[in-house]
């Protein structure tokens, strides 16, 4: 089941209500991201399985201060 109706397709981009795109025939997978709770019992084992904290992980992320072009 899941957490939403609406779908996005992992393909081709298009939105829609099934769980395969009408237009690519392509998979959808849902549109909203997981509920946050602070006692996340799984919080562990993912970050482990992003290799969060290693330094490839840390520069893919998105930083608010604009670079300057060199």
């Amino acid at each position: 089941m899941a957490r939403t109706r609406l779908q996005r397709c992992t393909d081709c981009g298009e939105y829609g209500l099934g769980e395969e795109c009408k237009d690519c025939g392509g998979k959808m997978t849902s549109v909203a991201p997981l509920k946050f709770s602070p006692q996340d019992a799984q919080g562990a084992r993912r970050r482990q399985r992003e290799n969060a904290g290693s330094d490839e992980w840390i520069e893919e992320l998105p930083t608010p201060r604009k670079e300057e072009d060199e």
